[in-house]
Parts: C-alpha cells; sequence; structure tokens
C-alpha cells in the first residue's frame, strides 16, 4: 500500500491497479464494482460513494480509500478460499493476462493526446506452476509486444519463469535478501520507472534460468524433442505428438544384406 501511494503522488497523471493472484482466482482489490472508470482519469481523482467522505489520519482522502479498499478485497477473499491441501501455485498467467486487457482498456478509452507508459510489477511468494508455463509465455510475449516493463519481486524461492518476464520485457528481478527492508527495496528499486532507472545504480542481472517445460510431464528440460509443426517440447521421443496429433516419420538405418559366400572348388 504504500509503495501504490508513492507511486500516485510521484505524478498526477499516474495510475494504479492491484490485482490478487490466488490458488482459485485472479481478483481486482483496486480499481473494484465501487470505482467509476471516469474516476482514474479525473483531476484530484476523486471516488464514488462514501469512500473519501474523510481521512481519519490527515491522509488524502483517495489514499485512504484505496488502502481500505485493498484490506477490504483481500479479507473477502482469504474468508471466500477453501484452500484444499497445501496447494501454493497460484494463478499467476491469469493475473497479468488481466492486467494486460486492463491496460489495453485504458489505452483505448484515454484521451488521444495523453500517452500511457505502463508496467507490470509481480510481488510473489508461491512457486513457480508448470501446468501454467505456455499461458505465462504467452502473456510475456503479448507484453513484450506492447512494450509494458514486467518487474518481478521475489519473496520465497527463486522464480525461473519470472527470471524469463524480467529479461525478455526489459523489467528487473530481484530476489529480497532481507524481508525487514522489503519496503525499501519496493521503493528504490521498483518505484523509478523505466527513464530514471538509467541514473540510478540498480542490482546487477542476474543468470537467467531459460529450461522449457515440457508438454507430457511439466518437468522443466534442458535437451529435450520439438515437434516440428507446432513447435512442442517433449522430454521423451513420441511417434505421434500429442499435441498437434502429427506423426513423425522415422528414419531407421539401412538394412545391411548378408552377403553370399563364394564357394571355391579345388581341382
Amino acid at each position: 500500500m504504500v509503495m501504490g501511494n508513492s507511486h500516485l503522488f510521484m505524478n498526477r497523471n499516474n495510475r494504479l491497479a492491484v490485482i490478487a493472484s490466488h490458488t482459485q482466482e485472479s481478483r481486482f482489490l483496486y480499481p473494484g464494482k465501487r470505482w467509476a472508470f471516469a474516476d482514474l482519469f479525473g483531476d484530484g481523482g476523486s471516488c464514488v460513494e462514501s469512500n473519501c467522505a474523510g481521512s481519519k489520519d490527515g491522509k488524502y482522502e483517495l489514499l485512504t480509500a484505496i488502502n481500505e479498499t485493498i484490506a477490504e478485497e483481500i479479507k473477502e477473499l482469504m474468508t471466500k478460499t477453501d484452500v484444499k491441501g497445501q496447494q501454493t501455485e497460484t494463478l499467476l498467467a491469469g493475473s497479468i493476462a488481466k492486467a494486460l486487457c486492463y491496460i489495453h482498456r485504458l489505452t483505448k478509452e484515454v484521451k488521444a493526446n495523453q500517452e500511457i507508459k505502463s508496467r507490470i510489477l509481480v510481488i510473489k511468494a508461491a512457486e513457480d506452476s508448470a501446468l501454467q508455463y505456455m499461458n505465462f509465455m504467452n502473456v510475456i510475449f503479448a507484453a513484450q509486444k506492447q512494450n509494458i516493463l514486467i518487474d518481478a519481486c521475489v519473496l520465497e524461492n527463486d522464480s525461473g519463469l519470472l527470471q524469463q518476464a524480467c529479461d525478455i520485457t526489459g523489467g528487473i528481478y530481484l530476489k529480497v535478501p532481507h524481508m525487514p527492508s522489503l519496503l525499501q527495496y519496493l521503493l528504490w528499486v521498483f518505484l523509478p520507472d523505466q527513464e530514471q532507472r538509467s541514473q540510478l545504480i540498480l542490482p546487477p542481472p542476474i543468470h537467467v534460468d531459460y529450461r522449457a517445460a515440457c508438454f507430457c510431464h511439466r518437468n522443466l528440460i534442458e535437451i529435450g524433442y520439438v515437434c516440428s509443426v507446432c513447435l512442442s517440447i517433449f522430454c521423451n521421443f513420441s511417434p505421434i505428438c500429442s499435441t498437434c496429433e502429427t506423426a513423425f516419420k522415422i528414419s531407421l538405418p539401412p538394412v545391411l544384406k548378408a552377403k553370399k559366400k563364394k564357394l571355391r572348388v579345388a581341382v
């Protein structure tokens, strides 16, 4: 919330959207149903209903309303979630796709003389899901085509998928080494935009794990078999592609015919 408030304070034209990536759904925490689309591009960012009736701590009313809305949405999301087992994989690909659709919507409905430079920050504490590999790569290339940066702030284990996303789109990947300093990393590393980052000394780039996930077992592999038609990747050879059902012609080694023995007759 502090980073979101700081982003809005950096420039009066800055806009903010917060999406929760959960195990069962991806939900907009802000803006939600209580916010009108026109309020996102208003002069002062006025909000609807009675959220901005007053500020309890002397803070700007819009920021107070945003923080309360995010807290309420998170509480509602967690109370309605029925977690089965110890599932820690989230619908990250769907959340990024939602963010891209939202950015596209703003780009279409904003004023013609106003340019939007969008970026996505992923704060991730869940495990990677190899089942989302194809969807995740699709949203990465979609973001690259739209010149949208994807930054990643990883709290737990390293994420190979997010490493690829940041490297492809030109964003920053950082695994937070000290959790109590999370806010400092968010403000000093991820808050500056692309133009400001060129003037800062940022953490050095990391080695990107570009291993792909096979389509048969969803395991990350270094060497595999690739379908020449649909470019599906498999860890084991299969005569028929399970994705496009193409039958491969197997070239077998030539069969060597046995030479006939010549009989020699002694006279």
